[in-house]
């Protein structure tokens, strides 16, 4: 099996990714390639395509060359199966295969709404590309092999074009830094964002929110992230809330034991992985009706649902939450109970991947 993806790979592996691995590798032959991140290493099993200077070009170069390399990998390898991380890769993989006249299956994963990266994700730029790759990735769904989705919202995107996933199940995810034996809230309320400072993240209505809630209560606001809109996180830490642009899976479990309540307004969510990591910690969450946030947060027990792009509704939840301890303790119980049918073992994982290409 050959894995594409765009994933930024740093070599070595980490733990988490060294099980996912070894897991994978007790069940299938597997080959991946993707990007390098700077200063990786060399690994067996790994082709890494190294960043382009300038930075700029580095996405560009990537997917014009896609077809071309990965038509040299299935002569190479001769895969029974190639398993893309979106359908952008699939499409490129649909014409490597017919370059290389080698007939690989091609199995698509769908993670979330394919058209957020072309409009709600980096560059403005991207919008001037998003109706090409509307078709294309729509193409690369109806015509691969197979499709493997990751929540009920991602299914549902694939229904919409008349395709029905071949298996629904979430990715792999290393919860091990999560864990362990929740901590009860601390005294001092505070609300965590954790992710991508990017425009499908609503950000800019997370800031808005704050602003209008922040006056009503005792509380503080703390964000976990980078990415382009750190405008918006330098001018809310200028306001007094913190800021921190990357930490660690176990610095992550961290602030949320020293938080009340996860915060995650977005406008797209595809499997929001940090959603589990709440709840393994044991933290309620105030999130927006988009994407897959429904899917893993009920309304009322593991946390609030409020409109999406809703700033005064968030705020008025985060007045809820951040100003009544004993609501933010029942929601951090729920949240606690709904963990479970989001945890698999890396074998787990292993087995469902084996399945699905065979």
């Amino acid at each position: 099996m050959l894995f594409v993806s765009r994933t930024r790979y740093r070599l070595p592996l980490s733990p988490s990714l060294v099980r996912k691995f070894e897991a994978l590798r007790g069940e299938l032959d597997v080959h991946v390639f993707a990007s390098a991140a700077n200063g990786s290493g060399r690994e067996a099993g790994f082709t890494l395509v190294r960043p382009v200077r300038p930075r700029a070009l580095d996405g560009a170069v990537f997917w014009v060359a896609l077809p071309f390399r990965v038509a040299r990998l299935l002569r190479e390898l001769r895969p029974d199966a190639v398993v893309c991380q979106t359908a952008y890769e699939a499409a490129a993989t649909l014409l490597a295969r017919r370059l290389s006249h080698v007939p690989a299956r091609v199995v698509v994963e769908v993670h979330g709404d394919w058209r957020t990266s072309t409009r709600l994700y980096g560059s403005r730029a991207r919008r001037l590309v998003s109706h090409v790759a509307d078709v294309l990735a729509a193409a690369a769904l109806r015509r691969a092999d197979a499709v493997r989705t990751v929540s009920p919202f991602t299914a549902g995107l694939v229904r919409a074009l008349g395709v029905e996933p071949a298996d629904d199940f979430p990715a792999y995810m290393d919860l091990e830094p999560f864990i362990r034996e929740p901590k009860p809230l601390p005294e001092h309320p505070t609300a965590l964002f954790v992710g991508v400072l990017e425009a499908y993240k609503n950000v800019d209505g997370l800031a808005a929110a704050w602003r209008a809630a922040a006056p009503r209560i005792d509380a503080t606001l703390r964000i976990v992230g980078k990415g382009t809109r750190t405008d918006v996180a330098e001018a809310l830490a200028r306001e007094g809330a913190r800021w921190d642009s990357e930490l660690t899976a176990a610095e992550v479990a961290d602030a949320l034991d020293e938080a009340w309540v996860l915060v995650l307004p977005s406008r797209s969510e595809g499997m929001g992985r940090v959603l589990v990591e709440a709840f393994c910690r044991g933290r309620g969450v105030i999130g927006a009706r988009a994407g897959s946030i429904p899917d893993l947060v009920e309304d009322g027990v593991s946390g609030v649902l409020v409109p999406p792009e809703d700033s005064g509704a968030l705020a008025d939840a985060l007045i809820a939450v951040l100003g009544d301890r004993t609501l933010a303790e029942r929601l951090a119980e729920g949240a606690r109970a709904s963990a479970a049918p989001w945890l698999q073992t890396p074998e787990e994982y292993a087995r469902r991947m084996r399945e699905l290409v065979a």
